[in-house]
């Protein structure tokens, strides 16, 4: 039997090891890799992905070779758009330079014509990429507001007009209420024209997230839950009735996380390394954090923390407040994270009032994140919605329980622990100070035993969260999009 090629071009505004903001970043780098990796005798996935040539990447790659230079005819006018090329596990990666993606500018900034001129561009530049390589593709899969465009001009470029069978076009789902909105005087500078779907409501028609969903072939929210959540009104962003009108088009396919850097049994940046079968080392970890931290090893006491971007959407408020309401329990923290001022006040108060108890890191620290998710108990994410989210998947593989609002990627991979003392973690319903706190004591009160949860530990531990997995689903969408 003769083997299929499937041909799909993979676009995104961040990659790992290239370039990482967020959750994104994770994901861009990891799973195409993942898919690649699932070629067979039957079919063979020749996987590519596009990435703008951003200034932090020319300085990590400064030797990067340029395979040529395409003129972009657009809206009337032409800007000259260069092709660089690099390899990332088995698979080409091209980065995308022009004049509006500026050598200085942040990948993203407050300046959002800027960039939106920078991912428009980005956009449609991944459109001629095809024609300039000599390589038909049959899929267009995007991610985000960020390149979602593409998809939304695909129809209308006369190379795909003229391909039988025409590109299928996905788009990812990371974060809705990111919509690129700020982008209407690029699209007209660009020659866009505005969605004409009616079931979009007016105002999305020029805001390029919704003018990609409402031209893709599949939506895919990434939970299965999440792809539920958005078309309800407290979720759907406004969009709710143009989601339901697209019910059938929208699946939910859970993110992974990488084995390879996420394993307590080799991780570098941890004291002792251990597995689910040899606890000993977990113990270690934790005293050596503690001491890191400044806080007084108390191998009775459950050490709960919280790695997370300050954020209402994380629900750091939430976390704040009710640690606050459960003082008089026996616990310890450690928040690390960065982002909105007043929360990171908040944080640093909650440090101030309990000095014995809790410290906080105002920073990002990769390898400190590390040492926490393997010394720590208990890792609290109280979000108040979250498509998938990467930090529980990755505390359980270190056996760390997390504490967790029941919602979107939450609900789809923590197993809430029952009365006989089943599951991986400890859900709760509304995003309230008192449920947190309820489902914080929960844990407590869990972690008094210590047989049980060492049980617990070992069953989060053995829970499969790798790419294989999340990327055998798109290989099946891939295909049946195809078929």
């Amino acid at each position: 039997m003769s083997q299929r090629q499937i041909n799909i071009l993979f676009l995104a505004s961040e990659a790992d090891p290239f370039v990482k903001i967020g959750g994104l970043g994770d994901v861009a780098g990891s799973l195409p890799p993942a898919i690649f990796d699932l070629s067979n005798d039957s079919v063979k996935y020749d996987i590519r992905l596009a990435l703008p040539f951003y200034g932090v990447i020319k300085k990590k790659l400064p030797n990067l070779s340029k395979i040529g230079d395409f003129p972009l005819h657009t809206g009337g006018i032409i800007i000259q758009t260069s092709i660089y090329e690099h390899t990332l596990n088995g698979i080409p990666v091209y980065f995308i330079d022009g004049t509006p993606i500026k050598e200085n500018d942040p990948v993203y900034g407050s300046n959002f014509v800027a960039d939106a001129e920078k991912f428009v561009f980005f956009s449609l530049a991944c459109l001629e990429l095809p024609r300039f390589l000599k390589w038909r593709i049959d899929i267009l899969h995007a991610n985000d507001w960020h390149t979602a465009l593409a998809i939304h001009q695909l129809s209308t470029q006369a190379v795909f007009r003229q391909s039988s069978p025409v590109p299928k076009k996905i788009i990812t789902l990371h974060n809705l209420p990111f919509m690129g909105a700020g982008s209407e005087d690029a699209l007209t500078r660009f020659g866009i024209e505005p969605a004409d779907d009616p079931h979009l409501p007016t105002w999305a028609r020029t805001i390029p997230l919704p003018m990609g969903l409402a031209s893709a072939d599949r939506i895919v929210p990434v939970s299965r839950s999440y792809a539920q959540e958005i078309l309800t009104p407290d979720f759907g962003c406004g969009l709710e009735s143009f989601f339901k009108s697209r019910s059938e088009k929208i699946m939910g396919i859970i993110n992974g996380i990488d084995g390879s850097v996420w394993d307590p049994a080799t991780d570098k940046f941890i004291k002792n390394n251990y597995n689910n079968e040899s606890l000993t080392g977990k113990s270690i970890c934790k005293a050596t954090l503690l001491n890191e931290v400044g806080l007084q090893n108390q191998p009775h006491t459950p050490l709960i923390v919280l790695i997370s971007r300050m954020d209402q959407q994380k629900g750091v408020d939430l976390a704040i407040n009710s640690l606050k309401m459960i003082e008089n329990q026996r616990w310890q923290a450690i928040i690390l994270g960065s982002g909105d001022s007043k929360l990171e006040n908040a944080a640093q108060d909650l440090e101030n009032a309990l000095p014995e108890k809790v410290r906080v890191k105002i920073l990002f620290d990769s390898a400190l994140s590390h040492r926490m998710y393997a010394g720590a108990d208990i890792f609290l994410m109280p979000s108040r919605y979250e498509p998938c989210g990467l930090s529980q998947l990755i505390s359980m593989r270190y056996g760390t329980l997390p504490v967790a609002r029941s919602t979107g990627g939450l609900k789809d991979t923590i197993i809430d622990v029952d009365k006989h003392g089943h599951g991986t973690g400890f859900l709760f319903a509304e995003a309230t100070v008192n449920e947190t706190a309820k489902a914080l004591k929960r844990s407590i009160e869990s972690y008094s035993q210590q047989e049980k949860w060492n049980s617990l530990i070992k069953n989060a531990m053995v829970q499969d969260f790798s790419w294989k997995k999340s990327a055998q689903e798109y290989c099946t969408l891939y295909q049946n999009l195809i078929e």
